[in-house]
């Protein structure tokens, strides 16, 4: 039998222990523990959410990797079908598809607005475009003919003073003229991140191809999705090594840049949340440790009586100390139990009710977005447990000044 542990089991089972200040303290160092672990678990979901959510956003305007001339991003590259099977055959590599960029200005009877042409083809993955409709619906995009289709961002549209199923006129000035076109608005997009919003429309590979004066083969890039995006840079290492040599049909060779080094603004900025997680961790387990330390130390007073009797029984310093830190271990488990319930019933909640909303011009999302990752909700768990107890045990060597004779009068 394990003697620390069945006394401390006694210890803390004992519903008729009255104490007056053992019960407060042990409740107190109960709480801390909740608080502590539910306020890591929040903050580790909100930080992981918000960082997900934003990279998501970033990538879905310009994937994960854009293959550009490598001369200058300006020019025109040249893709064809196999070119593009050769992207999609590289390690790490999930779809490619081709782009064509094109500014223009869009006007009205009563303001106009420069924005921002994106030509897509049939190929493109328009998941995100999708999930980030609020009106209207996607056309099918096309590379080979045109109803001249238009999905605006709400920005525009609220500008504009448009909304789905109205014509717009577009205009595209170069060194020679000015060309215009006819758009039909078939949708609008929000995604709340000003940067694209302000800036980027949708329309045909075809319009913009036309626009720019390239053939069907000629556009300004390429964009690559990747299987895990935190192998991003080794996957864009890959690309890099199939390019090289590689040049299209006029003769140009590509080159390719990560979305982490298209906007490394955004990225950086992202990476600073980890120096607020980790503060925030430090000083939920600090609160924690000190909770446990200060309830320990008045327990270990309070049972000064106890210990002089084990210790006239024979029992060594090494004994009571380790029925004492089992009789910690107790609370610390139970406090990270109404920990785990109340951060990740906050987490559950926000998750799908949206209840806590934000101010989408300043975070780029309308509500605080959550991430259960549960892996790492179970390492807090045992880092927890295990940095608790570690600081409880220069404590618990107050036993060992605790004399026999003298803790029998002890009252």
């Amino acid at each position: 039998m394990n003697f620390p542990l069945f006394i401390a089991k006694r210890i803390y089972s004992d519903k008729g222990d009255h104490r007056k200040v053992s019960r407060p303290a042990i409740r107190i160092a109960t709480v801390g523990v909740a608080i502590g672990l539910a306020v890591m678990i929040v903050t580790v979901s909100v930080v992981l959410g918000f960082k997900h959510t934003i990279r998501d956003k970033v990538a879905g305007f310009g994937s994960h990797i854009q293959v550009y001339n490598l001369r200058a991003a300006g020019l025109p590259i040249c893709i064809d079908d196999s070119t593009l099977q050769a992207y999609e055959a590289t390690e790490g590599v999930r779809h490619a598809e081709r782009f064509t960029m094109a500014q223009g200005i869009l006007k009205t009877d009563d303001d106009f607005l420069g924005v921002m042409f994106k030509g897509i083809g049939p190929e493109y993955d328009t998941t995100f475009i999708s999930e980030n409709l609020i009106e209207g619906e996607l056309p099918k995009f096309s590379d080979s003919k045109t109803k001249y289709p238009l999905v605006l961002s709400k920005y525009m549209a609220n500008k504009l003073r448009v909304k789905t199923g109205d014509r717009i006129f577009a205009y595209f000035i170069d060194e020679d003229d000015v060309k215009a076109r006819r758009f039909t608005v078939c949708g609008i997009y929000q995604t709340n991140m000003k940067r694209f919003d302000d800036q980027i429309c949708i329309t045909d590979l075809y319009v913009t191809q036309r626009i720019n004066g390239y053939d069907s083969l000629q556009c300004t890039g390429a964009e690559l999705l990747v299987n895990d995006f935190e192998q991003l840079k080794t996957t864009n290492t890959n690309v890099l090594h199939t390019l090289k040599g590689q040049t299209d049909r006029d003769g140009y060779g590509s080159v390719s840049y990560a979305i982490t080094e298209v906007y490394p603004q955004v990225f950086s900025w992202l990476e600073l949340l980890d120096v607020n997680v980790w503060i925030i961790l430090g000083l939920m387990i600090a609160v924690a440790g000190f909770t446990m330390i200060s309830g320990l130390l008045i327990i270990i007073l309070e049972r000064t009586q106890m210990i002089g009797l084990l210790k006239a029984l024979g029992a060594r310093n090494s004994a009571i100390r380790h029925t004492f830190l089992w009789f910690a271990a107790f609370i610390i488990g139970r406090g990270m139990l109404w920990g785990n319930i109340v951060g990740l019933g906050i987490v559950l909640v926000q998750k799908y009710t949206g209840i806590i909303t934000l101010d989408a011009q300043t975070y780029y999302v309308s509500e605080a977005p959550m991430q259960v990752n549960i892996p790492l909700i179970i390492l807090l768990n045992i880092a927890t447990l295990l940095i608790s107890i570690f600081v409880l045990i220069a404590p618990s060597y107050l036993v060992s000044h605790i004399h026999p004779a003298r803790s029998m009068h002890y009252e």
